[in-house]
């Protein structure tokens, strides 16, 4: 029997870090005190101009390769999740599939679930990985929200970052990846979205990131819980053979209601929402990166990932690392 296992992990974040009293100096109507208290974000990270997504990305996909010990030949399936292409297309899998040098004929191309769209990328890449089509899976999420925030929304502008994380799955015969399940609700667009179009050559409607922070809250906390209950059904396990819980990362209240509804301490929640904020489909890679790399994360460790976000989205992957 064929499974897929986790065999590199890279990230990429642009920049220096901005503080949240650098957003105040900059004339946003916030403070420290609040965006710790309310969110738990400390510090995000903005691509400079003319930084891409697909440059984001490949640095990622690079650092992914060398934990591997692998080269760019020896990916068959390049998956980008972003919310925050370069471009209507190309896709921006192609265009990383080129910076990298992953070898011509290699299917490469983006999935789009909004802050799910990492958990939804490796359900499709173990997917492939299990029919036997192939061997060795490059999966990346990777965004530059900054360029579709709106500066004068205290409410959202606060909120998000760029960044990048990448993870390689690798076909073997022992198990990886033990359970996923991807969900979601399309009478809930309205929720979260940045609402534009193009239609006749120009843009209609709003690009910039609009938020019912209430509802997005009410909704995610619930729909952590039932997928990673889900999750640790198929897999014959209980949230205390979790090794660590990695969430999306976008709110610490979010967080650790999840946890507290799972029972499953905080000691063993991998949070980085402080440094990043929200990185969207990069969040979740980038947190198990960083705790991979301080050495938290183990071999032979259950780890379970989320993610949530607009369409409305959810999901989630059981792994044993």
């Amino acid at each position: 029997m064929i499974f897929s296992r986790v065999v590199g992990t890279g990230a990429c974040l642009p920049g220096a870090p901005i503080s949240n009293d650098d957003l105040v100096a900059r004339g946003i109507e916030t403070s420290d005190e609040w965006m710790i208290g309310r969110t738990g974000i400390r510090f995000r990270h903005y691509a400079d101009a003319g930084v891409t997504t697909s440059q984001l990305a490949a640095k990622a996909g690079r650092e992914a390769l060398d934990a591997a010990g692998l080269t760019p030949a020896d990916i068959d399936l390049l998956i980008v999740a972003t919310t925050t292409p370069d471009m209507i297309f190309p896709s921006t899998a192609c265009l990383v599939q080129s910076a990298l040098g992953v070898p011509a004929g290699v299917p490469a191309f983006d999935v789009q679930a909004v802050c799910s769209g990492f958990v939804y990328a490796l359900t499709i890449a173990d997917k492939f990985i299990r029919s036997g089509s192939h061997k060795r899976a490059m999966v990346i999420g990777a965004e530059t929200l900054s360029n579709i925030l709106n500066w004068e929304d205290r409410s959202t502008c606060v909120l998000f970052g760029d960044g990048a994380g990448a993870m390689i799955l690798a076909a073997d015969d022992q198990p990886g990846v033990l359970a996923t399940a991807v969900h979601a609700d399309g009478t809930q667009t309205n929720i979260l979205s940045a609402n534009a179009r193009f239609s006749g050559g120009k843009g209609i409607g709003s690009p910039l990131v609009s938020m019912d922070g209430q509802a997005v809250f009410k909704l995610a906390v619930r729909a952590l819980e039932e997928v990673a209950l889900e999750v640790l059904e198929i897999a014959g396990l209980s949230a205390k053979d979790l090794g660590w819980f990695i969430p999306h990362q976008a709110n610490s209240r979010i967080i650790q209601a999840v946890a507290k509804r799972l029972d499953v301490e905080m000691d063993r929640v991998v949070v980085t929402v402080d440094r990043h904020g929200n990185t969207s489909a990069a969040s979740v890679p980038m947190a198990m990166n960083a705790a991979i790399r301080d050495g938290r994360i183990r071999r032979g460790q259950n780890v379970l990932l989320q993610g949530v976000g607009g369409g409305f989205t959810w999901g989630a992957v059981l792994l044993r690392y």
